[in-house]
């Protein structure tokens, strides 16, 4: 039983709500790499685990995770909006066992395009508070078009690998009541939550009366990898569905 203590600790956002959200050593970009990071060892360890997890572990989890979409509901920061999807899907990673691993990491790398969002506003703006962020000094659509991709991936829309992910464990799980009520609620909280996001961003085409502030060539070539990662997991999740 400790083990699996051990893993919730890991994945599902308990660290944060004991020890970190009132941290004053630490800002919402280091929680953010350290929740990443965590769930990269709850990853690893579940490699060691049988298959079926306690009910209790995933109720407990998914109690975690409802309260974690309350409080993304009350941030505009992409950096704690990261963090807060890492809890929010804890229990998509307990439930999904073996499957739950390719999951993971796709929502990992979904989060890893918003944390370089993040680090772009944070750069040019001056905050990774995107509400704080208006009118003509708003995003340039490249950046509008890199948010969007991530934002529908975390809003499980296919062909994204996070929604393929989420249709095999769909088709090929056995299901019971407790796993239907956590996989509609969390997928509910997944999607208002990213197009709650899209709503308060602004995209579309370049204005020649605004001054926008361009992605460097580096940041693009970054962004452009980490789509191409995401494209390559969509695969294997097409292949775990079919």
């Amino acid at each position: 039983m400790m083990i699996y203590v051990v893993l919730l600790f890991l994945a599902g956002g308990l660290p944060y709500y004991i020890l970190l959200e009132n941290n004053k050593y630490l800002n919402s970009k280091q929680i953010f790499l350290l929740s990443g990071f965590l769930l990269i060892c709850a990853i690893f360890l579940s490699l060691s685990l049988p298959d079926d997890h306690p009910d209790l572990l995933v109720m407990i989890s998914f109690a975690s995770a409802i309260f974690s979409i309350y409080k993304a509901t009350k941030t505009t920061s992409f950096y704690k909006l990261g963090y807060y999807l890492i809890f929010v899907n804890a229990p998509f990673f307990i439930l999904f066992q073996d499957r739950g691993i390719m999951y993971s990491i796709s929502l990992l790398v979904s989060l890893t395009g918003l944390y370089l969002i993040a680090k772009f506003y944070e750069k040019n703006y001056g905050s990774a508070n995107y509400g704080n962020i208006t009118g003509i000094t708003l995003v340039t659509p490249c950046v509008g078009t890199y948010l969007a991709f991530y934002l529908i991936a975390l809003a499980l829309y296919p062909p994204f690998p996070n929604s393929l992910f989420f249709l095999s464990y769909i088709f090929k799980s056995q299901h019971d009541l407790l796993s239907y009520v956590v996989v509609t609620t969390l997928f509910f909280g997944n999607f208002f939550l990213a197009m709650g996001v899209m709503k308060k961003t602004l995209f579309g085409r370049a204005n020649p009366n605004i001054h926008y502030v361009h992605m460097t060539t580096k940041e693009k070539i970054i962004h452009f990898i980490v789509l191409i990662v995401l494209i390559v997991l969509s695969f294997f999740g097409l292949k775990e569905t079919l």
